[in-house]
């Protein structure tokens, strides 16, 4: 009892210890960055993407234009009132009410085309949001591997800042010594001032990509996000050919091309459905002070002056645009599909070139550089090339390796190949 009150008076005089006790209370694991894995940004993108949604709401627009095809033309009542008077001798004044009902009729193919037209339009849409989720999920993909990409630039510009400040540590120590000279510490600490300042602008491009990836997700993601994964391994790729035809039976652009020819043929029947006179039934009654009167006719517009030559060209030439839109989309996928699958294969080839012995190389020429400088065999520049090579080369093999990753999220694309995995 006698130590706790003056524990408990030092405890309060001093706000500092309480906010270093806070600390220590907090659980660590809530100080660590959010790791973001490529599914999970996937499903992010998948479920809550803002341009999804609008594809979705379009196909309900589009099946709410169904409904709005397939309804029947409204009735129409009139009511009339007024007075009669009598000149003629005989005749009866008095109240006149007059009644009128109008039925629009919809004869010939006016009806069926006009839900031909609107079931054409909810295909559309729904190849639409097909096409619209692979571009979408592919630019997520695509976006992430790139901040990927920076992120593990960034590692290995850090790797090399590390072994640039080794060896500038054992320069400093041997210019206290006397075993070298200042110009060697001099171009030590240059050479650290370039490696640092590549890490910075490394840091910059890492940023910007991921700001790239969450504009492709579409939703905001934490400041302190990172990235948790790693590249695809290497496929096995068939022969153009059968890509070609792979493509050109179930890519979804083409489906919604297809789907377009088929509506802009819907709207031209549809079209040509309006040419043909639609009657209206007609019934009425009429009520003066003496006699009634009951009539009954048909009403038929005449189409003497608009034939709908104009709209029927309209829908004629948006045929043929589909047409030729469609053969552009299926040049422009077969166009790409090439462009990756040879990207993909010289990616193969340089990884292959690096792999081989390249790198192993440029390390033990290091090595050697740097034991010859130990010895006083060679001078200190030829370590700092040495160092640059090495780094050149880390680079070149991890953005080969990202070139190839890049290449087959291109093919995917071309391919339509489903981009989440199913459980």
């Amino acid at each position: 009892m006698n130590l706790y009150k003056p524990f408990c008076a030092a405890f309060f005089r001093h706000p500092l210890l309480i906010l270093f006790l806070c600390l220590l209370a907090v659980d660590p694991g809530h100080l660590d960055a959010e790791q973001l894995t490529l599914e999970q940004a996937l499903a992010l993108a998948d479920e809550r993407n803002p341009r999804l949604k609008a594809g979705a709401a379009r196909i309900d627009a589009s099946a709410a234009g169904i409904t709005t095809a397939r309804a029947y033309p409204n009735p129409e009542v009139s009511a009339q009132g007024g007075g009669q008077t009598y000149r003629v001798p005989g005749n009866v004044s008095g109240f006149v009410q007059s009644y009128t009902f109008s039925q629009p009729l919809e004869l010939g193919q006016l009806r069926p085309s006009r839900i031909a037209l609107a079931e054409r339009s909810r295909q559309v849409s729904t190849q639409e949001l097909s096409a619209l989720r692979l571009q979408v999920l592919a630019n997520v993909r695509r976006t992430y591997y790139q901040a990927l990409r920076f992120q593990g630039e960034t590692q290995v510009l850090r790797e090399n800042q590390r072994t640039v400040e080794e060896f500038r540590d054992r320069i400093k120590v041997r210019v206290d010594v006397g075993e070298a000279g200042r110009l060697e510490l001099f171009r030590a600490d240059a050479e650290l001032a370039t490696a640092r300042a590549a890490v910075l602008s490394s840091q910059l491009r890492y940023v910007g990509a991921l700001s790239q990836l969450r504009s492709a997700i579409g939703v905001p993601l934490p400041g302190d996000t990172e990235l948790a994964g790693g590249l695809d391994p290497p496929v096995t790729l068939p022969s153009l050919d059968v890509l070609r035809k792979e493509i050109a039976s179930r890519h979804p652009s083409l489906i919604r091309a297809r789907s377009e020819i088929l509506r802009s043929e819907a709207r031209l029947s549809y079209e040509i459905a309006q040419r043909r006179p639609q009657p209206s039934l007609i019934a009425g009654f009429d009520r003066p002070p003496d006699v009634p009167i009951y009539r009954a006719g048909i009403s038929i517009p005449l189409p003497f002056w608009n034939r709908r030559e104009g709209q029927i060209a309209e829908a004629v030439a948006a045929t043929r645009a589909a047409v030729a839109d469609s053969e552009g989309q299926l040049a422009d996928l077969f166009a790409s599909l090439e462009g990756a699958y040879r990207r993909y294969q010289l990616a193969e080839q340089q990884l292959a070139n690096y792999q081989e012995g390249v790198l192993r190389a440029t390390e033990e020429g290091l090595r050697a550089a740097e034991a010859a400088y130990r010895l006083g065999e060679r001078g200190i520049l030829d370590v700092l090339d040495a160092q640059r090579v090495l780094r050149t080369v880390r680079l070149e093999l991890h953005n080969a390796q990202f070139d190839r990753q890049s290449a087959l999220v291109d093919l995917d694309e071309a391919r339509a190949t489903e981009l989440r995995k199913t459980p």
